[in-house]
């Protein structure tokens, strides 16, 4: 389905020419007036609103100010149309909370790409995860798919915390999403340093964390993220949990128990020596992964590194 676009100018000719560029690939509503525009917004409840600053009625500035307090169109995406000299105007709308702008007389390309720009945005800010600002569940699934279908060699790591649980029962669930927060930044940092510029990270949920980069780059990866983790993850203990080595809580049957701190598991799938066929695949060969890893203390990764030939039909040994 088109995405809809709605045009609020009182000039019919430059409507006319904004109409003509953008009918190609979008719905596209016109509105000759503010109060027009305002209640076509109700109406049709467009993607995007290209809004003219100078009208008979509401200024840009008004309709603008007026969206945004409102709680139904406040994330609607707004593209002002200015003057070519009106560089305050332009400021000014940006301070009300417009996403971008457009120049008279605008060039078609520029505005095209502004308003795909905008669209890929609100796309990706969609699937990410709202806590960690990380590509969610459907763009991994997408990427993964990506690498497979183009042919590429890749390695895929899914991350996960051991005793994170422990931690949130102790320290409580606002410091439990800190932890999270602060994995998210390492495994950007470190795919940044180490990675390649294509790397792609995102968050499954929880703790469960993925990176995609190449066979060639996964073991410094993987190191850096380990060493990384392991230094930092300190500063969220106290200080007689951190000498101690671990922290205690109350398990369901009401009895104490120990759990070390938080370790990071990493189980790397890479294409580089078996065929791999879909995300899925990807899936099920690091939930094997993943067992081998829960079988071995402190922060560690391990790659998968069998052929077809030899997977064995109990799993990894």
């Amino acid at each position: 389905m088109s995405k809809k676009i709605l045009l609020i100018d009182d000039s019919p000719f430059f409507r006319g020419q904004l109409k003509l560029s953008l009918s190609k690939e979008y719905e596209v509503f016109e509105a000759g007036t503010g109060a027009e525009g305002l209640d076509m917004v109700k109406r049709e409840k467009p993607d995007l609103v290209l809004l003219d600053i100078v009208m008979p009625d509401y200024s840009g500035f008004e309709i603008c100010r007026i969206l945004r307090d409102s709680e139904s169109n406040n994330l609607m995406p707004i593209i002002m149309i200015t003057s070519q000299d009106a560089q305050e105007d332009v400021l000014v709308g940006l301070e009300l909370g417009a996403d971008d702008y457009v120049k008279k007389p605008f060039n078609e390309r520029e505005l095209l790409s502004r308003i795909k720009n905008i669209f890929r945005r609100i796309d990706r800010n969609r699937n990410a995860n709202p806590l960690t600002g990380l590509s969610g569940n459907l763009e991994i699934q997408r990427e993964i798919t990506s690498r497979i279908t183009k042919g590429f060699g890749f390695a895929v790591i899914y991350g996960d915390l051991d005793n994170f649980k422990a931690y949130n029962d102790v320290y409580g669930f606002s410091n439990g999403d800190r932890i999270i927060i602060l994995t998210a930044d390492i495994l950007r940092d470190q795919v940044a340093l180490w990675g390649n510029s294509e790397d792609f990270v995102g968050h499954i949920g929880g703790d469960d964390f993925l990176v995609v980069t190449t066979p060639d780059k996964v073991s410094k990866v993987c190191e850096e993220i380990i060493a990384d983790f392991d230094e930092k993850v300190l500063n969220f203990y106290n200080e007689n949990d951190r000498n101690s080595g671990y922290i205690t809580t109350t398990n369901r049957k009401g009895e104490r128990d120990t759990f070390p701190l938080m370790t990071i598991s990493l189980a790397v799938i890479t294409n580089e020596r078996r065929e791999i066929n879909t995300a899925v695949e990807v899936g099920d060969i690091a939930a094997e992964v993943k067992k081998k890893l829960k079988t071995m203390a402190g922060s560690n990764y391990f790659i998968d590194r069998r052929t077809d030939e030899n997977i064995a039909p109990g799993g990894l040994s």
